[in-house]
């Protein structure tokens, strides 16, 4: 993939913190307290002043997951597709204006898709199922991870989850390079808006994805699949269980897909390994 950096104007928006104080009180309202609670803004994305879709995000890097959205979404074949991205808004109301290569915006046009997104599906308003099920390049394949990569992970990653960490409410996806070392993560309220995040910095800051592996804390159902099969990812660490569908897509594409339990051995699910009973 060209990982070209698009433009970005600077963001004309102001957008609230990504987690806020508030109050409660116990339900016999025998005490009271403040806590932190996660944020989350309406992301209203036009492409060539087209609107495609409103996401419901935490208001941080949103310029990583617009980028990251349009790769994972098919919406552009790679990055310099970008010409220009400009932000405006405020509170919980947010804009996002993209401009892309006559090419993306054709193809767009022709999908015929309007997207309504939320926290917890990838896949609305698709109109068809030819688009939730679209054909996807197949990956060259790569070597499986070694073993001692993964020791200790889920430790490891909670460096890369501050939000998470304070308030909770929000999903991680980090990124490990091809020495095993954790690289970069991004947090957002929605499993697959956190890994757009990702993939969209990784774009950003020019990162090879060679030998690499994404690692998601959700759930790992098709979408993910499908948006590092977009990027060329070619190993995905899940540490939830994967979805049968999922896991004949990543055997089907040649993505490596493994399961890391929270009290047993990682279960490597693609490539299919052979029965040892």
């Amino acid at each position: 993939m060209n990982a070209k950096r698009p433009q970005c104007a600077a963001p004309a928006s102001v957008t609230p913190a990504a987690s806020q104080n508030y109050h409660y009180v116990t339900l016999d309202h025998s005490s009271g307290a403040e806590t932190a609670l996660a944020e989350e803004v309406a992301l209203a994305i036009a492409y060539n002043g087209i609107s495609q879709a409103v996401m419901l995000v935490t208001p941080t890097d949103l310029e990583d997951f617009i980028v990251g959205f349009s790769l994972g979404s098919g919406i552009i074949k790679d990055a310099s597709e970008i010409y220009d991205l400009k932000l405006t808004g405020a509170g919980p109301a947010q804009y996002a204006q993209v401009e892309i290569a006559s090419r993306a915006f054709w193809n767009l046009k022709q999908q015929r898709r309007q997207l309504a997104g939320t926290s917890g599906c990838g896949l609305c308003g698709v109109e068809a199922v030819e688009q939730a099920l679209p054909e996807l390049n197949v990956l060259a394949g790569a070597p499986l991870p070694p073993a001692q990569w993964l020791e200790g992970l889920r430790q490891r990653i909670s460096e890369f989850q501050p939000l998470g960490q304070h308030c909770g409410a929000v999903h991680a996806a980090v990124y490990m390079d091809a020495r095993g070392e954790l690289l970069m993560g991004r947090e957002d309220i929605g499993r697959h808006n956190a890994l757009d995040k990702l993939i969209g910095a990784l774009v950003r800051q020019n990162i090879d994805f060679s030998g690499g592996a994404a690692i998601v804390t959700s759930r790992c159902s098709l979408e993910l699949i499908q948006k590092v099969l977009r990027a060329g990812i070619q190993t995905l660490i899940s540490l939830s269980s994967p979805t049968g569908l999922a896991l004949q897509w990543a055997r089907r594409h040649n993505l490596n897909l493994i399961h890391l339990p929270q009290k047993s051995a990682p279960r490597v699910y693609s490539p299919a390994q052979e029965s040892q009973a």
